[in-house]
């Protein structure tokens, strides 16, 4: 409620049974989360728009004869709400197994994207793998589009929008639509044509919402035959000043797949195609793994860091001798983490008194 001065202050439901506290404006999907009541979703995701089209968030309401959609229903002040029923629990059941029966396969390699599990997690938690509903099936693989970054496996598309959403909500680029209806249902792009004819910029968003697998991250499926496990590991992608949070996803000593961290205080889920899929220079055969110094034969050969540092400090100083202080300048790389940027200019800035620093991702 408003009072008042303008503020605005909380009210209470009861929530299975517990009151607890909300914001007007918040869904009861939303309430009943943030109070840890396991509400299951398949067309949901926190950053959209409700649009209650899986009907799995259904709830029970005191005074309302039939279950409503909890991601799109706003939370009342004195309302009684149960999250879990047995006539829930068989409703959510039954829509699962319908669900489970468009799809070619329930269970999908992690490492199709963030949020690839979500169907087959459900198929267990209510039982659904029973193939009842076992019949004709909506969607047709793309398996003519090439491009290096999604996987267009629409065998096992639901229809949940969520890739349709992100795409225009999230991203703004409206590259993603639906064709036809009912068993015709398809996602595609404009003309039905391949990602790379589309305003695609491959940002991967579509992959990291998805919850089957159907678009799924081409490259990180390269390495699901490698035996070790996968570890993800918190940080920040490099490319520019943006500081977007990042999960690297790795087996063993290589970096397999990057998703981005949906709690990023910079960047709330979101990648650019750089920071989404450009990884491979971690590996590259080209990339130096020891410091070079070129010898009398003009020829490099590898050397120690202490070596390389004492003849790049000599370099320096002898050019700003010869030359003058202004004769010395930087780029940093924006691969490089802020600290190495930071400590460049200062470098240059405290070191030789000139401001001649740039950086190679300004633009």
């Amino acid at each position: 409620m408003t009072t008042t001065d303008g503020t605005t202050t909380s009210a209470e439901l009861t929530l299975d049974g517990r009151s607890v506290a909300f914001t007007p404006g918040e869904t009861i999907l939303e309430v009943a989360r943030r109070h840890e009541a396991d509400v299951p979703t398949l067309c949901y995701d926190p950053r959209l728009e409700p649009f209650g089209g899986c009907r799995l968030c259904i709830v029970e309401l005191d005074g309302v004869r039939n279950p409503v959609a909890s991601c799109a229903r706003a939370a009342e002040a004195d309302m009684v709400v149960r999250t879990s029923s047995p006539t829930l629990d068989k409703h959510r059941k039954t829509l699962v197994e319908m669900v489970c029966s468009e799809n070619r396969q329930v269970d999908v390699d992690p490492l199709s994207g963030l949020a690839s599990q979500e169907l087959a997690v459900l198929a267990d938690r209510y039982e659904a793998r029973t193939g009842r509903f076992e019949g004709k099936r909506s969607g047709k693989s793309r398996e003519d589009d090439d491009n290096p970054f999604i996987l267009r496996d629409y065998d096992q598309c639901i229809s949940c929008y969520r890739c349709v959403r992100v795409c225009a909500e999230q991203e703004g680029d409206y590259a993603i639509s639906v064709k036809n209806r009912g068993f015709g249902t398809q996602i595609t792009v404009e003309f039905d044509g391949i990602l790379d004819d589309s305003a695609c910029t491959f940002c991967g968003q579509c992959v990291q919402t998805c919850p089957t697998g159907a678009l799924a991250d081409k490259k990180a499926l390269r390495s699901a035959d490698l035996p070790e496990p996968i570890e993800k590991t918190r940080s920040i992608c490099t490319y520019c000043g943006v500081g977007c949070s990042v999960d690297i996803m790795t087996k063993g000593e290589r970096i397999v797949g990057v998703q981005p961290a949906m709690d990023g205080p910079a960047n709330l889920g979101a990648l650019c195609v750089k920071g989404q899929f450009a990884y491979d220079f971690v590996h590259h055969r080209d990339r130096l793994t020891t410091p070079l110094l070129r010898g009398d034969d003009g020829e490099l050969h590898p050397a120690s860091w202490d070596e390389a540092l004492d003849r790049a400090a000599k370099g320096f100083l002898e050019a700003r001798d010869k030359h003058g202080r202004e004769s010395v300048y930087a780029v940093a790389s924006g691969r490089a983490p802020h600290e190495a940027a930071y400590t460049t200019q200062r470098f240059i800035r405290a070191g030789f008194w000139t401001n001649h620093v740039d950086n190679c991702s300004r633009a």
